[in-house]
């Protein structure tokens, strides 16, 4: 028996090993083309932090110093780099959801990757289609950390706050859910960061260094 009707799940670092494997590199291959004075500043850990908090975009405007145009372009070039990069699943995920999906449960993915590139990531990955996918593409400001997303899956269907568990490994996600008054899982898998676990393992509901602890507070 499922402990949650609806799983919503970030995707990257939470589903799938990506930022270490894919946007880290990116991000730095990016710096040494146009901003090559800056390229030494961001480790992978240091990177990682940055994303947990303030996020990505304060990172590019307010660190980096990008303007709204080269924004974009950083964007079409981090999305022309996801084309040719697909990252792998972590084990044990794929059967955590399957078993949940067979149990009837609602799976969403609620991201900052495109929907496009996450379609791609699960096939890939041979992972059940999920039942929403909230993306990138969708307007700005019902983006993570705003609770809209989940505000509209409760609303498409018919749950209710106790109803809905969402697992992601940053902050966004965590102030999302918060937001909403829904049950928040932190995903600690993908990185050992004292700074982001402490944050975690303090304020959410869940804190789950292994992938198996998910299994056991969905059944």
């Amino acid at each position: 028996m499922i402990k949650y009707k609806c799983l919503v799940l970030d995707h990257d670092d939470t589903v799938v090993n990506s930022t270490a494997t894919i946007h880290y590199p990116c991000f730095v291959e990016y710096l040494e083309k146009f901003y090559p004075h800056l390229a030494k500043n961001y480790t992978v850990e240091s990177y990682f932090v940055k994303n947990f908090h303030p996020g990505i975009t304060s990172l590019l405007v307010d660190e980096v110093g990008l303007n709204a145009e080269e924004l974009l372009h950083e964007e079409a070039y981090w999305s022309e780099y996801v084309k040719g990069h697909i990252p792998t699943v972590y084990g044990g995920i794929r059967e955590i959801i399957s078993d949940f999906r067979a149990e009837g449960g609602i799976i969403a993915v609620d991201s900052h990757s495109y929907s496009e590139y996450i379609v791609r990531d699960w096939k890939h990955n041979d992972l059940p289609d999920p039942d929403i996918i909230y993306g990138w593409d969708i307007p700005k400001n019902m983006r993570k950390p705003a609770p809209d997303t989940l505000f509209d899956l409760m609303k498409k269907f018919g749950l209710k706050p106790s109803e809905v568990l969402v697992v992601d490994d940053l902050k966004p996600g965590y102030d999302m859910a918060k937001s909403a008054g829904v049950t928040f899982a932190a995903a600690g898998w993908a990185y050992d960061i004292p700074e982001i676990e402490n944050f975690m393992r303090k304020n959410c509901d869940y804190y789950l260094k292994t992938v198996e602890e998910l299994r056991r507070i969905l059944f």
